[in-house]
């Protein structure tokens, strides 16, 4: 079951197509990338599946039914990239009041604050004010609000911003445990190394449009360019050939693009037929942030011959 789907989604500001026939479906338990250049349309598609903007066109459906914000909103929790905190209130006090405001009882929200200040060693912080804190510090306080409620669809727009390594680790334990207790996570990043760790599936879009969707595994393999790396107890001597070009040698590894004439048996029979010893042979499949750049650049392209 998809908990989140757009369809056919547009949003204009008067000559900008912020969002420009966007589709795309968030399947229930996932963890889904929302990925793009600044100014792509990220932090307006989040703003219409929170309900802060309506769309222009198109329709957006929760849980399989048509999106209604004064009902569904409840459901979800929206921690945004730029602080969403009132510095001059005490953090305690901040956490209890904007737990209710999610529908919780006192009792219980003071319960599940006090766990979470425990388990981010934040007890300490109880009558500070978010004026005293530091950006890793507002940003954990901010991560707290947002799952307080156990919302069924969470959506972090760089939760790792600000942090350091431990804290982000932190962060990253509680985001999988979240998703293994059945929350679907949309999670929004320029660091793609932590969307090819995190996700399970992604969407990129650019300029309004979407140029990428699908699971991270099947869209590496689809983006692969017939790269292999190839180890060696010695590296062989040059030998020409049509099968493979050599890319980069280094120490006894030489990295070959097999031509597309040509298959990896191809390239290990045209070292066996040279009597080289290889101890390894593996696929190099390109990073997400190779991908993001390429699609991004390929989008550029096309939208100056567009122009043209």
């Amino acid at each position: 079951m998809n908990i989140l789907e757009l369809r056919n989604i547009k949003k204009y500001y008067a000559t900008q197509k912020a969002v420009d026939d966007i589709s795309f479906a968030i399947p229930q338990g996932s963890i889904f990338g929302l990925l793009g250049p600044n100014g792509a349309g990220k932090t307006t598609l989040l703003r219409m599946i929170t309900g802060i903007f309506y769309p222009d066109s198109g329709n957006i459906f929760f849980e399989g039914k048509k999106f209604e914000p004064v009902k569904d909103i409840p459901f979800i929790g929206y921690m945004p990239e730029e602080r969403g905190l009132y510095k001059k209130m005490k953090i305690g006090e901040q956490a209890l009041y904007l737990a209710m405001l999610k529908g919780m009882d006192r009792h219980e929200a003071m319960k599940k604050i006090k766990d979470w200040f425990v388990k981010f060693e934040m007890q300490s912080w109880w009558n500070k004010k978010v004026d005293d804190l530091s950006k890793g510090m507002s940003q954990k306080l901010q991560f707290v609000i947002t799952v307080l409620h156990e919302p069924k669809l969470l959506i972090l727009d760089e939760p790792f911003s600000g942090l350091d390594p431990v804290n982000s680790n932190l962060i990253k334990d509680e985001i999988y445990k979240l998703s293994q207790k059945g929350a679907t996570i949309i999670f929004s990043t320029h660091r793609m190394e932590q969307v090819e760790e995190i996700c399970d599936r992604i969407v990129l879009v650019n300029k309004g449009k979407k140029i990428l969707d699908g699971s991270v595994k099947q869209i590496k393999f689809d983006c692969k360019e017939n790269i292999f790396k190839v180890g060696f107890n010695e590296l062989p001597k040059p030998f020409e050939n049509n099968v493979f070009e050599i890319v980069n040698s280094k120490d006894t590894f030489l990295t070959v693009k097999i031509n597309e004439r040509y298959t990896p048996a191809d390239v290990l029979e045209q070292f066996l037929i040279n009597k080289s010893s290889i101890i390894s042979f593996n696929e190099i499949l390109p990073s997400l942030n190779d991908i993001f750049i390429k699609k991004v650049e390929d989008t550029k392209l096309a939208r100056q011959f567009e122009e043209v």
